[in-house]
């Protein structure tokens, strides 16, 4: 195995293992929280820190990590979700529900910092190693590569879905965090030890304006994520847990279900590639099926909300079990697509900016699908959450039909 495949293996085991327990905290918080009484909105303000530290964390993780090199900052990820794990297990039983939340909102801002600095080094790692392999059979790489970190890294999340009801049943709320954190410390070990600390180094920008001067591409793409990812969170992170659960299913079910779903799409995301076309170039193809692909996926949350809407005699957790299904499969290749197009328009020397750019955009479109998933259930149901998903699906539509298809297009802007 060469250097960069062994290097690329190495932050992909890592990011398992962190995707794992991330996984485990977001059902963890859920079922605990839903089953203590706590309203759809309310359960949504607990994920709204995690997810808007996200942004701030992103573009600062690129900075950082081009500063003082990849290796590090995944290992700074890693200790900050310990930390995170610990607090949280710091709440109290007899604590008022205002103090319980604050104290909830606080330790999962913690772990948003956490998720996002660790996915950016990530990502920016596989950038690095891929330019590494370039000279050895490199037709292809970079997609493959992408595509399978993304893809098993959300099959994984999935696992952690499945891990987090069965460590809440098995060992308690608070054994399940001090479970996970031992887990973590290994692998931060593992990372420190296995990874060149200077990984990634380069010069990094020297103000906040040049920071945000990205090329046209990477803006566009931003703009697309933004939306992408609200629309998958507008109606997934409270509305489908809360709607099934209000339809019969108990809560293994429930997390039995979102475990295999987002295994199911993390595996789609892994096979992204078979179902794209490929240009030498790595644009002129991938680009207009991007386009396509969001067309077809904007689609599809209006056509649930019709059947949900349309009284056919249809049992309306089944409807929305299938819809999901449908909705899954083309939602992975989008965001499959989208994560190596971000690598694709990416400069070389400061990757990690580009990339903690994208994610910031990532965290800002999480954040607003997850204010927009609790308020709109809780004022019209799962009906306005579709509704609202597919609004911003199809401003994702129209931000890609901009996207540049030729890399004389994406040279970086700034000074």
């Amino acid at each position: 195995m060469t250097a960069a495949a062994r290097h690329y293996a190495i932050v992909t085991a890592a990011y398992w293992g962190f995707t794992l327990t991330d996984g485990a905290l977001r059902m963890l918080v859920l079922l605990h929280f839903f089953r203590l009484g706590y309203s759809p909105f309310t359960l949504a303000f607990l994920f709204l820190l995690y997810e808007a530290a996200g942004i701030a964390a992103n573009l600062l993780g690129g900075w950082l990590a081009v500063r003082y090199g990849i290796p590090r900052m995944l290992a700074i990820g890693l200790a900050t979700q310990i930390a995170g794990f610990l607090l949280l297990s710091g709440l109290s039983p007899g604590w008022t529900a205002a103090a319980s939340v604050a104290w909830v909102v606080l330790a999962q801002g913690v772990c948003g910092v956490a998720k996002d600095l660790t996915k950016t080094a990530s990502k920016s790692a596989i950038k690095i190693a891929e330019a590494a392999a370039r000279s050895e059979d490199a037709k292809g790489r970079l997609f493959r590569w992408v595509a399978w970190f993304t893809g098993s890294k959300n099959a994984m999340k999935g696992v952690g879905f499945f891990l987090g009801g069965l460590l809440l049943e098995a060992l308690g709320f608070r054994g399940a965090l001090w479970a996970m954190a031992a887990m973590l410390g290994l692998i931060m070990l593992g990372v420190v030890t296995a990874l060149p600390a200077m990984m990634g180094k380069a010069k990094a920008s020297r103000s906040a304006r040049e920071l945000f001067a990205r090329n046209r591409a990477v803006n566009l793409l931003a703009l697309a994520r933004v939306a992408l990812f609200g629309a998958r969170d507008v109606w997934f992170v409270v509305g489908v847990p809360v709607f099934l659960y209000a339809s019969g299913w108990t809560f293994t079910r429930v997390g039995t279900f979102l475990a295999l779903w987002t295994i199911g799409y993390g595996l789609v995301q892994a096979a992204a590639p078979a179902f794209i076309a490929r240009s030498p170039d790595g644009l002129s193809s991938e680009v207009p099926a991007a386009r396509l692909w969001a067309a077809a996926l904007a689609a599809i949350p209006f056509a649930i909300a019709a059947l949900l809407a349309s009284g056919a005699g249809l049992r309306p957790d089944l409807v929305l079990v299938a819809g999901l299904g449908v909705f899954g499969f083309a939602f992975a290749v989008n965001s499959s697509l989208h994560s190596y197009l971000i690598l694709a328009y990416a400069g070389s020397e400061k990757s990690a900016e580009d990339v903690g750019f994208y994610y910031a955009a990532n965290a800002l479109g999480r954040f607003t699908g997850t204010l927009l998933s609790g308020l709109l259930y809780q004022a019209a149901g799962l009906g306005a959450c579709l509704v609202g998903s597919g609004l911003l699906l199809a401003a994702c539509w129209l931000a890609t039909l901009a996207l540049p298809a030729r890399r004389e297009a994406t040279a970086a802007a700034g000074p």
